[in-house]
């Protein structure tokens, strides 16, 4: 009787070990649910970039709005009654990266 109990103990003990401390065990449980919690952060934020993608693409095929802020900010593109100004800054750097002004420019350059 105390063989059999101590036998029963003895497998009792390397269950829970195994259960508790080896990597086949809850350790292993655990960084699966880890896991498991990082992919579905993952998969909701690549979820709702689709969903924005496709709400762009919808607008691209039914409505020109979207199309005309494309063709502005993509490639650069005017409408047909618009004016184009191009705004430059008045200071510029001269090759050895010293800040000039159109007034320097003007006075280095005479003879």
């Amino acid at each position: 009787m105390k063989l059999a109990l101590a036998v029963l103990i003895t497998a009792l003990v390397l269950l829970q070990y195994r259960l508790w401390v080896s990597d086949e065990g809850m350790r292993e449980v655990w960084h699966l649910e880890e896991a498991v919690e990082a992919q579905r952060a993952e998969n909701a934020a690549l979820a709702e970039r689709n969903a924005q993608i496709k709400a762009e693409v919808a607008d691209l095929k039914h409505g020109s709005t979207a199309l005309e802020e494309r063709a502005r900010n993509d490639l650069g593109m005017v409408a047909v009654n618009e004016t184009y100004f191009q705004v430059v800054d008045a200071t510029h750097r001269s090759p050895d990266g010293e800040a000039t002004t159109p007034e320097s420019m003007q006075a280095s350059t005479k003879p």
